[in-house]
C-alpha cells in the first residue's frame, strides 16, 4: 500500500489547488517542488512591506462563482482593479481600447464619433482572408491603433515581425465605446491581501509539502510513494525530450528597489508599445495593494527567446507544436501519470482557469462531481 493517494509534482497554483481539493475529499497528498518556495509563478516576496510579484504581474479575476468561493477560502481579496496604461513614445493611452483611448488618438468625444472613426479605419485596412497577425489586427481596429498600441508590443512579445506571426494569436481585440477602463470584464477581481505566497500557503495548510526537490532527479525515491502522480511540469521534459522539445516564449525580469521614491509611475502596470523600448512593460508592485510599503519596487519585463533550461512562460501553440504535444499525450495516456497545469497541458491558463481545471481534473480522475 502506498504512503499517499497523490504525489503532486509542483507547488504552483494548479498543484496547490488540486492538493486542496483532494485533501478536502479525504485523500492523502504529498506536494513537491524543485524550487525552494511554494507558489510557482504566482510567488510573491515581501520587500520593505511591498509584495513583489517575482514572475510577472498576477491579477485574479473570474466570472466563475465556484472558483471565486474557492479562492476566497484562503485569503481576503482587496478591490484592486486592473487599469493598464500604454506608453507610446511618451504618449499615454488607456487599455483596453476605450473612449479614453479614442479621445487621445483622434480627439473624438462621443461613442458615435468613435464608432465612425473606427469603421473608417477598418474599412481602409479590411482583409477578408488575413494571412498574418498584422492583417488580422488591422482588420479589427484599423491602422492608427494597430501602429501605436499593438504592433511594437506584439513583435517584442513574440520576437518576430507581425507579418510572420499567425493571425490566430489575435482572435479579437476588445473595443469599448464607453469610458470604462477596467481591463477585465469579469464579475470578480482583486489581489489576495498579504500576497499570493500566503494565499497558496493557506491553500496547502495541513498538506505535506517538500520544496527544493527535483522529481526528475529523484524519480526512484518518489515514484512509488503514491497511488497516482499528478505532474505539473513540462510534459516533454518528463520524457527527456525523446520526441523533441515543445517551444515557448520566456521572460526576463529586472527588479529595482527605489528607496527614495514613493511612486515611480502612478500605476501598477504601464505597457511600452513602441518597438525601440526593449521591455514590454514596467510593473510597480505597491499599486497592487494601494501604495503600502516604504519606497517603491519596479520590475522591467523583457520578452526572451526560450531554450531548454530557461523558465517557460507562453506556449507557442502553432500547428507544429500542437502536433508534437499530441504525440506526448499519447505517451502520457499509457503511463498512469496525469499531466496538469499550463506546462503539463501545454496551454496558457489564467489563474481562475487553472483552479477550474484542477477541479475538473480531480473529478475526472476520481469519478466524482
Amino acid at each position: 500500500m502506498s504512503d499517499f493517494d497523490f504525489l503532486i509534482v509542483g507547488a504552483g497554483l494548479y498543484g496547490a489547488a488540486f492538493a486542496r481539493i483532494a485533501a478536502d475529499a479525504g485523500k492523502k497528498c504529498l506536494v513537491i517542488d524543485r524550487r525552494d518556495n511554494i507558489g510557482g509563478n504566482v510567488y510573491t516576496e515581501e520587500v520593505h512591506g511591498i509584495n513583489v510579484h517575482k514572475y510577472g504581474a498576477h491579477i485574479f479575476h473570474t466570472d466563475n462563482d465556484e472558483v471565486w468561493r474557492f479562492a476566497q477560502r484562503f485569503a481576503e481579496f482587496n478591490r484592486y482593479t486592473n487599469t493598464v496604461i500604454a506608453n507610446y513614445k511618451g504618449e499615454i493611452y488607456s487599455l483596453p481600447f476605450n473612449m479614453y483611448t479614442f479621445n487621445k488618438m483622434w480627439g473624438v468625444i462621443t461613442p458615435e464619433e468613435a464608432r465612425a472613426k473606427l469603421d473608417e479605419q477598418i474599412a481602409e485596412c479590411r482583409t477578408d482572408d488575413p494571412k498574418n497577425l498584422e492583417e488580422q489586427a488591422m482588420s479589427l481596429i484599423g491602422r492608427d491603433i494597430y501602429s501605436k498600441l499593438v504592433k511594437g508590443y506584439t513583435e517584442k512579445q513574440w520576437g518576430r515581425p507581425a507579418t510572420e506571426l499567425p493571425g490566430f494569436i489575435i482572435k479579437r481585440l476588445p473595443v469599448r465605446l464607453t469610458y470604462n477602463n477596467n481591463y477585465f470584464n469579469d464579475k470578480y477581481q482583486g489581489i489576495p491581501v498579504g500576497g499570493y505566497t500566503k494565499w497558496i500557503g493557506n491553500m496547502l495548510e495541513g498538506i505535506e509539502v517538500r520544496t527544493g526537490v527535483d522529481f526528475l532527479k529523484n524519480r526512484a525515491d518518489y515514484e512509488g510513494l503514491a497511488d497516482r502522480i499528478i505532474y505539473t511540469g513540462m510534459i516533454d521534459e518528463y520524457y527527456d525530450y525523446k520526441l523533441g522539445n515543445l517551444e515557448y516564449r520566456s521572460l526576463r525580469f529586472e527588479t529595482e528597489y527605489l528607496a527614495d521614491r514613493e511612486d515611480y509611475q502612478g500605476n501598477a502596470v504601464v505597457n511600452y508599445t513602441d518597438a525601440e523600448t526593449p521591455y514590454t512593460r514596467i510593473i510597480e508592485h505597491k499599486h497592487f495593494e494601494f501604495g503600502k510599503g516604504e519606497g517603491t519596487v519596479i520590475t522591467r519585463e523583457y520578452p526572451a527567446d526560450w531554450k531548454i533550461g530557461d523558465e517557460p512562460y507562453y506556449p507557442l501553440n502553432n500547428e507544429k507544436n500542437n502536433n508534437l504535444y499530441a504525440e506526448y499525450r499519447k505517451l502520457a495516456d499509457d503511463s498512469g501519470v496525469f499531466f496538469g497545469g499550463r506546462l503539463g497541458k501545454y496551454k496558457y491558463y489564467d489563474m481562475d482557469d487553472t483552479i477550474a481545471a484542477a477541479m475538473e481534473d480531480y473529478s475526472q480522475i476520481c469519478g466524482e462531481g
